[in-house]
């Protein structure tokens, strides 16, 4: 089976923008803003005190509660999301071949709820202790490792760490594992960055918006762009081979068909703007891999990081490779506040979605483009014509990452 050809079979999302991809689908569709003041713990003496929650989640329904004493929120929305991707894909729950599936995750903040209680106790307490699992459930390999032991994935396992841009890579590393022999892949990311130690982290960077007001605090390429808000949730995907998912009639969203890394070799600073020429490169090796012209891309989803330097600075790299008329950007971030690796993994399930329904969705903003940030925003709903989407992150501190996807083709046509 090496060689093989990798696709996207199943979606499972756990976002502010809903539990399940169609729930998710509904929001964007809408432009439903799902950003509002942080419930998880008491925000109100921080400068950010907005952020993207998954509403009325329910851990149980997912996971039992031996599994979630042991895991933190981060875990559980990991749980609830390989769950739904392996439902919608029509695979058991665990695997008939242990060693023919794996899983590749991305992290990159580990279990802050989990961790931020222990700590807690651990310096408040007479005791000073911490509970039996905090070695395990903060650490940022702990999804991974619980999703392997639930779903009996004994191929090979690893877990990515590049900030925003992991979820793309976690697709890009699913792809190499399924050449090199493995069926089926669970890969993407899920984050929760809300705990008070995690905010207190993201505020020193100086990027979060501190703007009291959730409707107004991210725009990103907007005129009024201040910083980005937190949030939580992600998507888990089944990547699986093709003849594998051909040979039990499987329903394929699309292939990933090419990917491209690059580095800064530089800090993220709070006047920094990131490297737009190293950006520029990730996305055309990404075009390469994947033997796609610029003027072939239907739909680009931006990293959007919502800081107006970096957010100019991401609209010179895309007008660097596709000239002065970019395609369709089409961007939902400010809808959900941004999930680090989780939002990225977010925008792969958006863009599969997209082809899935024949429809790309229209931006949910800028509704006034910021100097310096002109792109081909997509003010409207339309239909695809190629099916081919590249999705952008950018991770903090350098990293650079592009993904191209190929959405199946419409009913009655068959794969080439």
């Amino acid at each position: 089976m090496t060689g093989g050809r990798a696709v996207v079979t199943g979606i499972g999302v756990v976002a502010p923008t809903g539990v399940g991809a169609e729930a998710h689908w509904r929001s964007v569709r809408a432009g439903r803003r799902r950003t509002g003041p942080i419930t998880l713990f008491d925000a109100s003496g921080y400068p950010t005190r907005f952020g993207g929650e998954v509403a009325d989640f329910d851990p149980a329904r997912y996971a039992d509660n031996r599994a979630l004493v042991q895991t933190d929120r981060w875990t559980h929305l990991g749980f609830a999301a390989a769950s739904l991707a392996l439902d919608d894909a029509g695979l058991p729950e665990q695997a008939p071949d242990p060693y023919g599936w794996a899983v590749t995750l991305a992290s990159a903040s580990g279990g802050n709820l989990f961790g931020q209680r222990e700590l807690q106790r651990l310096w408040s307490s007479p005791t000073r202790t911490v509970g039996a699992y905090q070695s395990i459930a903060w650490f940022y390999a702990a999804s991974v490792g619980q999703l392997s032991i639930r779903h009996q994935a004994k191929g090979p396992c690893g877990v990515v760490v590049a900030e925003s841009a992991g979820g793309l890579d976690s697709l890009a590393h699913a792809v190499r594992t399924v050449r090199r022999g493995t069926s089926v892949v669970l890969a993407g990311a899920t984050e929760c960055p809300l705990s008070p130690y995690a905010l207190a982290c993201q505020l020193r960077s100086g990027l979060l918006s501190e703007v009291a007001d959730a409707q107004w605090a991210y725009r990103p390429f907007d005129a009024t762009a201040s910083g980005y808000l937190p949030a939580e949730g992600g998507a888990v995907f089944v990547v699986e081979e093709f003849g594998h998912a051909r040979a039990r009639g499987a329903r394929i969203y699309g292939e990933v068909t090419g990917w491209g890394t690059t580095h800064d070799a530089a800090h993220t600073t709070a006047d920094g703007a990131g490297n737009p020429h190293q950006y520029a490169r990730a996305i055309r090796l990404a075009l390469g891999r994947a033997g796609v012209e610029p003027d072939e891309v239907d739909v680009v989803v931006p990293d959007a990081l919502g800081v107006p330097r970096y957010d100019r600075s991401e609209a010179s790299a895309l007008r660097a490779v596709f000239g002065a008329r970019t395609p369709p950007v089409s961007t939902h971030k400010e809808l959900t506040g941004r999930a680090h690796q989780g939002g990225s993994a977010l925008d792969v399930a958006t863009a599969l979605l997209a082809f899935a329904h024949d429809t790309l969705p229209a931006s949910a903003g800028p509704d006034v483009v910021a100097e310096g940030c002109e792109l081909n925003f997509l003010r409207a709903e339309r239909r695809p014509r190629t099916r081919i989407a590249l999705v952008c992150a950018r991770g903090f501190d350098g990293f650079n990452s592009a993904l191209v996807l190929r959405g199946a083709p419409p009913a009655g046509q068959e794969w080439l």
